[in-house]
């Protein structure tokens, strides 16, 4: 059987935390002293690495003060994990259909702009971890959509780019996987429009679950 390697983003794609996200960038500006962005402009730099995100939100700012913002989210993010207070759900089918993946030979990876703290504790707590042969992080890798997390996870699964697919809710994700000379699949329940995902390299939107395997199945058949 040829290896098949799935790429998944994760906050927009495999779990519902904009809440969250949303809450910390505001405490964060907050903390600094500065006015909190708009919470639609926050989704939209979801999946980013947070000093990117930061410089998104606010390109205007001094470099200490970009820090400064940067260092009061994770630290706002972090409390609020370590009080039991984040809100992560899985979206609807999402394990079902990892489970299904992985129980048909495809290999499963994770490349998010979230740290690597965020992203063990988030798929520990829905009990997926072990369903997964690499996880790339904002930690070790430049910002989406620089390629270097997908080259990372094709290494780690031992293909090539034409046997794996990313999917993902923004153009960023597209956007890294063609830089990757990956194919891509959107999901239309996250943070950027499905139009935004065909114009940066999407073969498809998945508008549910199943359309999102029945995608998978087609794009390395």
């Amino acid at each position: 059987m040829t290896t098949r390697l799935a790429v998944f983003d994760c906050d927009g794609t495999l779990v519902d935390g904009q809440a969250d996200v949303c809450w910390a960038m505001e405490r964060a500006f907050t903390r600094a002293g500065l006015p909190a962005p708009d919470s639609q402009l926050v989704r939209r730099i979801v999946g980013l690495s947070l000093p990117v995100a930061v410089r998104e939100l606010a390109p205007d700012l001094a470099e200490e003060q970009s820090r400064a913002v940067t260092e009061y989210y994770r630290a706002s993010y972090r409390a609020r994990r370590e009080e039991g207070l984040l809100d992560e759900p899985l979206y609807d089918g999402m394990a079902e259909l990892l489970t299904a993946l992985h129980g048909a030979g495809w290999q499963l990876a994770v490349a998010t702009g979230k740290s690597d703290r965020g992203l063990n504790a988030c798929l520990a707590a829905h009990g997926i971890a072990d369903l997964f042969v690499s996880l790339q992080t904002a930690d070790r890798h430049p910002s989406k959509p620089h390629p270097a997390m997908l080259e990372a996870a094709l290494f780690e699964a031992g293909v090539a780019p034409h046997q794996a697919v990313m999917i993902g809710d923004t153009s960023f994700d597209m956007a890294m996987a063609c830089n990757a000379g990956v194919r891509a699949i959107g999901v239309a329940w996250g943070y950027h429009a499905p139009h935004e995902l065909l114009a940066h390299g999407a073969l498809s939107v998945a508008s549910n679950i199943n359309a999102l395997a029945e995608a998978l199945e087609a794009a390395l058949a």
